[in-house]
């Protein structure tokens, strides 16, 4: 199978456009589509340039961009360039780098609704239970008759409930 260079360059010559036309159609520059004809890889930064542009060429030259994508991603992973994403400093990955990383990687449409709905759950659960046991240990739920003392050390007096006559 010819590679995606092979490809690219085949169907720019059949359909009988010049590097320099094509680059003025897709608004690219001449030396990227030169060097993606040529499998120069390493002429571009990262490989997220790579497939936008191979993308865009396939939709212009008509090829299929699922398959060409494909056998793409393939010739990636075989070069030492682009085997993994590119670091964006010099520092080797710590601990902390692999926790993010895993945690970039998980569904979060589904994780972060459900999370709301068990804390949202969990909080209306302590509600009840401490508005129940607030209840159970209410001091002033039976009182009887209040004592009243004055100012002066007096004995006091019993006032009544409210409610009751003397």
């Amino acid at each position: 199978m010819p590679s995606v260079a092979e490809q690219l360059r085949t169907a720019r010559e059949a359909s009988g456009l010049s590097v320099t036309e094509v680059a003025d159609i897709t608004k690219l520059k001449g030396d990227h589509v030169r060097a993606l004809e040529e499998g120069n890889y390493d002429y571009f930064a990262a490989p997220v340039y790579i497939r936008g542009f191979v993308r865009t060429l396939a939709k212009l030259l008509k090829i299929d961009e699922t398959a060409l994508m494909e056998q793409l991603n393939a010739e990636l992973a075989s070069t030492e360039n682009f085997k993994a994403p590119p670091k964006l400093t010099g520092q080797a990955d710590g601990p902390l780098d692999k926790i993010l990383f895993f945690l970039s990687r998980l569904p979060w449409r589904i994780i972060l609704p459900s999370l709301i709905v068990v804390v949202l759950a969990a909080l209306v659960i302590w509600a009840i239970r401490r508005n129940a046991a607030q209840k159970q240990d209410d001091p002033l739920q039976d009182l009887g008759p209040g004592l009243y003392q004055g100012p002066k050390k007096s004995p006091g007096q019993t006032l009544p409930l409210p409610g009751q006559k003397r």
